[in-house]
C-alpha cells in the first residue's frame, strides 16, 4: 500500500502534539505540510528534521492556512487533519467544505489517539472557550494540593512561537526563566501566575519527552496538573477531569470545537463568573451540563477581582487593557479589568481604537465586537512595541491592567496604572476541596491526616 499524503491544519500547538503522538513514526502516512493560522509568523517557517523524527530527514514545510486548496492539489494531499481549538462548528466544517472540495478527507483525531498516558495521577482542567477562568481554576488546584503537602508539576499546553527546536521541552521555576526562554506576553500570562507561587511549570513542543520531564522532575512530582489552552483537550489521560464554563456565553459550550469534548467528558463541570453573569444566563450554562453530561458534578463559582491601588482609578478617565486571545479569537467584549473599572465607579472607560498603531490597528480590524478594551497582544516583538505605543498615546488618566501579567514589567507606560487580580472562590458544596479530597484518597497520595 502506498503512504496517505497528509497535511495537518493547525496553529503551533495541537498539531504539533498530533504529529508527534501519531503520525510522526508511522509508516502508512507521509505529513507533506502543515498550515497555520490565529498565529503571527509561524508560517514559511518548518518543523525540524530533529522533532519530526527518521521518516522527515529534511523536516516538513509550515505554510498559511490560505493556501490550503491550492496545496491539496499540488501535493497530491488525501488527507486534512483539523488540528486547532477554541473554533465554531460553522468554521471548523467551513474549513471541512474547502477540504472536500480540493478532493481530500476531512479528519478529526480524539482523545484515544492522541492522549498520553502517565505514570503520575493526572488532573486535567480544560474549558469549553478561551477565557474562561480556566488558570484560576488550576491555581486553586494546586494550592489545595499544596496543603497537604503534594509536590504539583503544571504541565501547560503548547505555544511554541519561538525556536521549536530550543523548545522542545521547558522548565519554568522563576520569572527569571520566563526571561532566559524569550516567553510572549501569552507564555508568561500563563506561566507567571504558577511560577510566582513557586510552582514548576513545564511546556515545549514533545509532550511525550515534556512528560518523562514533569514525572521525574527534580523538585519531585506527586500530581500532574494538566492546564489546558484555548477549549482544547488534555494531551495527558486524565484521572479527573475539570472544565470550566462562562455564563457570559452561555450556549458557547455546545457550539465551539473541542469544548463540548471537553464537557461532554469532564468529571467536573464548573460555571465560573456566577458573581457578574445574569441569573438566566446561568441557568442556561446549567441546563447544558445537563443535557451533555448528566454524570458530572456541577460546581458554580465566583470570579473575585481584587484591584492594587483601587483609589488611583475612581473617578478616573481609564484605558483597559485585558487578556488579547480572550477577547481575540474568545469573542469577549470585556474581561476582569471592565468588571473592575465598572464596580470601582471610573469616571470613563477610554476608547482604545483611535490610538491603535501597527499591529493593534490590524487587531481591530480584525475583530470588530472589540470596541472599549485594547487587547494585550504581544507574540512578538512588534506587538510589543505596538501595545506600548498604543497605550501611551491613548488620552487617559491611568490604565487598567487585567491581564495575569504585569504588563508594566515588560513595556514602559507613561501613565499611573494598577493591575486586577482575580481567583477561583466555589459558592457551596460540592467544591474542589471536597473532590480532591477523594481524588488523594483514590490515589493513596495523603502525606497528613485530611481536615
Amino acid at each position: 500500500m502506498s503512504k496517505k499524503n497528509i497535511i495537518i491544519i493547525g496553529a503551533a500547538g495541537r498539531d504539533f502534539h498530533n504529529f508527534n503522538t501519531y503520525y510522526r513514526d508511522n509508516e502508512a502516512y507521509n505529513v507533506v505540510a502543515f498550515t497555520a493560522t490565529q498565529i503571527p509568523d509561524i508560517d514559511g517557517r518548518k518543523y525540524p528534521s530533529e522533532l519530526a523524527g527518521e521518516l522527515y530527514p529534511e523536516g516538513i514545510p509550515i505554510y498559511s492556512q490560505d493556501q490550503l486548496p491550492e496545496l491539496i492539489k499540488d501535493l497530491q494531499v488525501d488527507e486534512c487533519v483539523f488540528a486547532y481549538s477554541d473554533v465554531s462548528y460553522e468554521d471548523v466544517m467551513g474549513v471541512g467544505a474547502i477540504v472536500n472540495a480540493a478532493g481530500a478527507n476531512f479528519t478529526l483525531l480524539g482523545p484515544k489517539g492522541t492522549m498520553l498516558k502517565s505514570n503520575k495521577p493526572v488532573i486535567s482542567v480544560c474549558a469549553v472557550r478561551t477565557g474562561t477562568g480556566k488558570s484560576q481554576t488550576s491555581r486553586k488546584i494546586i494550592e489545595t494540593l499544596l496543603e497537604h503537602d503534594l509536590k504539583v508539576i503544571a504541565v501547560r499546553h503548547p505555544m511554541p512561537y519561538g525556536d521549536l527546536n530550543a523548545q522542545r521541552v521547558q522548565r519554568f521555576a522563576t520569572v527569571e526563566d520566563l526571561k532566559a526562554h524569550n516567553c510572549t506576553i501569552e507564555e508568561m500570562e500563563e506561566y507567571e501566575p504558577h511560577v510566582a507561587r513557586g510552582n514548576i511549570v513545564y511546556a515545549g513542543v514533545d509532550y511525550a519527552d515534556i512528560l518523562a520531564a514533569a514525572e521525574n522532575d527534580p523538585d519531585g512530582c506527586d500530581v500532574i496538573l494538566w492546564d489546558g489552552g484555548n477549549n482544547d483537550f488534555s494531551f495527558f489521560e486524565p484521572d479527573l477531569a475539570v472544565t470550566v464554563l462562562d455564563p457570559h456565553r452561555p450556549g458557547h459550550e455546545l457550539k465551539y470545537y473541542p469544548g463540548e469534548v471537553c464537557l461532554r467528558t469532564t468529571d467536573v463541570a464548573i460555571i465560573n463568573k456566577v458573581d457578574s453573569a445574569a441569573e438566566e444566563a446561568v441557568q442556561i450554562v446549567e441546563n447544558n451540563i445537563k443535557f451533555a453530561n448528566p454524570n458530572s458534578t456541577i460546581i458554580k463559582a465566583e470570579s473575585t477581582i481584587t484591584v492594587d491601588q483601587p483609589e488611583s482609578i475612581v473617578g478616573k478617565r481609564v484605558l483597559v487593557v485585558e487578556d488579547g486571545p480572550t477577547l481575540t479569537h474568545g469573542e469577549m467584549k470585556l474581561g476582569a479589568g471592565t468588571v473592575a473599572a465598572e464596580r470601582l465607579g471610573v469616571k470613563e472607560i477610554v476608547d482604545p481604537r483611535p490610538f491603535a498603531v501597527g499591529t493593534l490597528a490590524e487587531t481591530f480590524n480584525k475583530y470588530k465586537h472589540v470596541e472599549n478594551v485594547l487587547p494585550a497582544m504581544g507574540y512578538g516583538e512588534q506587538q510589543l512595541k505596538d501595545l506600548e505605543e498604543t497605550i501611551n498615546k491613548a488620552d487617559c488618566d491611568a490604565v487598567i491592567i487585567g491581564t495575569p501579567i504585569d504588563l508594566s514589567r515588560v513595556i514602559s507606560i507613561n501613565k499611573p496604572c494598577t493591575r486586577v487580580h482575580y481567583d477561583l472562590n466555589e459558592i457551596g458544596s460540592p467544591n474542589l476541596s471536597d473532590i480532591l479530597k477523594d481524588f488523594i484518597q483514590k490515589h493513596q497520595l495523603e502525606k497528613h491526616p485530611m481536615n
